[in-house]
């Protein structure tokens, strides 16, 4: 008997997708040690994964809910990791 199996969509939420999305495009980055997610504030990053976005979005999401997802994803992490002891530099 002949059996086809579903594939799982890879992404499940949208927030998931849209953190893909930045990751992707360079625009944020996972610290080594933690695992937390750092925005790198490359400005061509960001252009590049709203690009993404438009052009883009997950089946059934509009290309605004899209844009949205990725901008809430941005404004809801640090460009630093909350674990990670602060830099030397950083005190002075």
């Amino acid at each position: 008997m002949l059996m086809t199996i579903e594939r799982r969509r890879t992404t499940r939420t949208l927030r998931g997708w849209a953190i893909h999305v930045l990751h992707e495009a360079g625009a944020i980055r996972e610290c080594e040690e933690h695992g937390w997610m750092q925005d790198r504030a490359d400005p061509h990053a960001r252009a590049r994964a709203f690009n993404i976005a438009r052009r883009d979005p997950p089946v059934d999401v509009s290309q605004q809910a899209a844009e949205a997802a990725v901008r809430d994803v941005l404004d809801s992490i640090g460009d630093t990791c909350p674990e990670c002891p602060p830099n030397e530099e950083d005190r002075r």
